[in-house]
């Protein structure tokens, strides 16, 4: 379980075919001594375990799935991807719940800034779109953030400068794509009303 509040915004150092699968290497200075073999990290808000730690860099194994599934499928090395740990069960919960399982890629209709401020527009599939309300939150590349208004197939969220500091919204331009995950909130509430009377009782 995660918060959506990004702990820091690591470099790929490598990502190379495995014997096992696609090796991703990550330098985590902020993070990476905390972490041990078998941690799980929010990378690029795709929940994935450490299976190596190396001088605050760490490795992780990701699937053939989880490519297909989210934008590690297009990074590179230098790219910068959103981290964080995951949540203590003392601890606030300053975003929202966020479980690292990725509903699918959006599109960056367009990034710009608007006097202090930035404007992120993006475009999303239906099955991520049904979700999205005004007001309410979504993460994006694993960032809690909270959605300003809603198209047919786009929405909009006004970032704060802090924000766009310590994520990869600092290197983001139109045409990237996202990794997006709904409220799990609406998924319950959807998944309860589908069911017939009898059987919610």
């Amino acid at each position: 379980m995660f918060t959506g509040i990004v702990e820091e915004a690591g470099q790929v150092v490598s990502i190379r075919s495995g014997k096992r699968s696609t090796e991703l290497t990550v330098r985590a200075p902020r993070i990476g001594q905390s972490l041990h073999i078998g941690n799980s990290v929010a990378v690029n808000g795709a929940c994935l375990t450490v299976v190596a730690r190396r001088r605050g860099a760490l490795r992780f194994d990701v699937l053939n799935e989880t490519l297909q599934r989210t934008n590690l499928e297009f990074v590179q090395e230098g790219s910068l991807v959103n981290l964080e740990r995951p949540l203590r069960a003392n601890a606030r919960l300053d975003g929202h719940f966020v479980l690292g399982h990725v509903d699918g890629r959006g599109k960056v209709r367009a990034f710009k800034r608007e006097g202090k401020d930035y404007v992120l527009d993006v475009e999303a599939p239906p099955a991520v779109m049904r979700y999205v309300v005004e007001k309410g939150s979504i993460a994006i590349d694993g960032i809690s953030l909270t959605v300003a208004g809603v198209h047919r197939n786009w929405f909009r969220i006004w970032i704060i400068p802090h924000t766009c500091e310590i994520t990869n919204l600092q290197a983001c331009r139109a045409g990237d794509r996202v990794n997006l995950e709904a409220d799990i909130l609406g998924k319950y509430v959807e998944q309860l009303m589908r069911r017939p009377p009898r059987a919610r009782r």
